[in-house]
């Protein structure tokens, strides 16, 4: 089985490095033009690994846009439904599995903090050591309008430090250079605090860390050095400073000190005899063009505005009528004052018909959306919406909805009714989004199914199909359903969403005993390994073969924006 976590890390690896192709293709487009230019777009290639795509559809998601409504998951029969409301539904934490299914979840994640810990002590151990030789140097004054400070360490001239850059030099470096020669290095230097190089050496060192199993990582680190150094060349020499005289500086500080660390904004880093050949050859990079700049604006544009725009394109439907084509023809809404919560019916009949008798606003709205009771997908509005019951009675247009409709699909056309009766009504504003929460995750048990298959086509009056019976008291009762079905229909006794990962689309039987609420965190698991006693967990992998695991994964939540108490008719 695949964790899910896999998913959406793979996702955004793959774009990060379709991102840095593109960002490869335009340095070649823009070779000839200065180092500058392509050192910010390998800048940009790093920081996208610290920028979901994601997160900018998630921007774009908050956009209202008319659209049609998502299918909604699998329904469960109103009347089994009704029966949970006032039953706990507190799951507690399952015990910990035992077998090796579970081995390559915790595996790759400890695989990956052992490595984020040894990249991080590396460059920990080296800026402590930069620290260390900046505490021992001593401040002086060179006329140059930035901290300067002499070290007895060996290390070559560099810019040390983000907020407060200091420029770090080595003792008697005026003795070993000319004063020429150190007028440009110290041009370079300079260069480096201007442009605050050590800034994005910091960003890409936190990408380095956190995405250190992925080598393009290191192969962009080499591509951002080499550009940044030869961009402080090209600008020394635009300065006016002489192309021998500078290129003898940078080969006397090779021969008499030290490269400093990547934290630290050096001299000689880069391809040194490539540098010194185009330092020497002097050719002034050509300035970018109207064509490039346009091609740099419309690449910026598409990395940008099409995440944004593909969210506003999926961009959930703000109100529920805009996904209601259909309405009832008749519809009655009553305020209830003779019924007590939890003595309720609400059921569906052939033709078209809803019947709710003293339901609270916040049952019909999950039934509308096909939500479980109670369910975690669903937050927002005000206390009366769970404690003001009302009567509803709708019925559709004559041939809207055909009498010899199976009730699983009778019901999936009514819902967009009831979203379109619930907006008018009581004027409610629902917004869909996809937020990552604690789900169970629905698997094959290790000792595989438990389950009598039922072929579609022996559905009929005798043996009608998705539907259930029995509870969480009474146990799971069908003669022929699939595993969507049951997830939907187990989900209104579980404390979060149930996620299906076994990839069965067949009917099956399913018959189990009851099982019992299951206590909340800190509750304490009595029952989990009771044979007579079961909870859900034991109930799933003991009686249907499959299993409940506890993970996180992305699934549509519904907030609810606006609602008023109805007027009646």
């Amino acid at each position: 089985m695949i964790p899910g976590y896999i998913l959406p890390v793979a996702n955004h690896l793959w774009q990060s490095t379709l991102f840095a192709a593109a960002a490869w293709l335009l340095t070649l487009a823009l070779r000839r033009n200065r180092a500058t230019v392509r050192y910010r777009l390998w800048l940009a290639a790093s920081v996208k690994f610290l920028i979901p795509f994601a997160l900018l559809v998630s921007v774009g998601r908050q956009v209202p846009w008319p659209a049609a409504p998502a299918p909604t998951a699998a329904v469960r029969p109103i009347s089994d439904i009704v029966e949970g409301i006032g039953q706990p539904s507190f799951l507690a934490v399952p015990p910990a599995p035992r077998s090796s299914s579970r081995i390559a979840p915790i595996l790759l994640p400890a695989f990956w903090l052992c490595g984020f810990l040894a990249v991080g002590f590396s460059w920990l151990r080296k800026w402590r050591e930069v620290r260390a030789v900046v505490r021992s140097a001593t401040p002086v004054r060179i006329g140059l309008p930035v901290s300067v400070m002499y070290s007895r360490s060996r290390l070559e001239p560099g810019v040390v430090g983000i907020r407060r850059p200091v420029l770090l030099l080595p003792e008697g470096i005026d003795e070993r250079l000319t004063a020429a020669q150190l007028s440009a290095v110290l041009a370079h230097e300079m260069c480096h605090m201007r442009r605050r190089d050590n800034l994005a050496v910091a960003l890409h060192m936190i990408v380095e860390t956190v995405f250190w199993f992925h080598p393009l990582v290191w192969w962009i680190r080499a591509r951002m050095i080499d550009e940044r150094e030869r961009a402080c060349d090209e600008e020394v020499l635009r300065t006016g400073s002489d192309p021998e005289v500078y290129a003898e500086g940078i080969l006397n500080v090779c021969r008499f000190y030290l490269e400093s660390p990547a934290c630290v904004a050096g001299v000689t880093g880069a391809d040194l005899k490539k540098r010194i050949e185009s330092i020497m050859a002097n050719r002034l990079a050509n300035d970018l063009a109207l064509g490039k700049r346009l091609l740099l604006a419309l690449a910026a544009i598409l990395a940008i505005v099409a995440p944004v725009a593909i969210g506003v394109l999926h961009a959930p439907q703000l109100r529920a009528q805009n996904a209601a084509p259909e309405k009832f023809e008749v519809a009655s809404v009553k305020a209830n004052q003779s019924s007590r919560l939890g003595a309720m019916s609400f059921q569906t009949e052939p033709g078209g018909r809803l019947t709710a008798v003293g339901i609270p606003l916040y049952l019909a709205i999950e039934w509308a959306y096909g939500l479980s009771i109670q369910s975690v997908r669903m937050s927002g509005g005000p206390e009366w919406t769970h404690s003001a019951l009302y009567d509803i009675d709708a019925r559709a247009a004559a041939g809207a909805i055909p009498a010899d409709l199976p009730g699983r699909v009778r019901e999936q056309r009514m819902r967009p009714m009831l979203q379109a009766l619930l907006a008018e009504r009581f004027k409610l504003v629902v917004r869909r989004d996809h937020k990552e929460i604690p789900v169970y995750a629905v698997t094959v048990a290790k000792g595989g199914l438990k389950m009598e298959s039922v072929d579609e086509k022996d559905c009929g009056p005798g043996l009608p199909c998705h539907n259930f019976q029995g509870g969480q008291g009474r146990g799971v009762h069908s003669k022929a359903a699939s595993v969507e079905d049951l997830i939907a229909w187990v989900e209104n006794w579980s404390d979060r969403p149930l996620i299906d990962r076994t990839g069965l689309t067949g009917l099956y039987k399913m018959d189990t005993d009851g099982w019992v609420p299951l206590r909340g965190p800190g509750g304490g698991n009595e029952g989990l390994d009771d044979p007579v006693r079961p909870t859900l967990f034991t109930v799933f992998e003991r009686q249907l073969g499959l299993k409940l695991e506890q993970t996180k994964a992305p699934v549509e939540t519904f907030v609810i924006e606006r609602v008023e108490r109805p007027t009646e008719n």
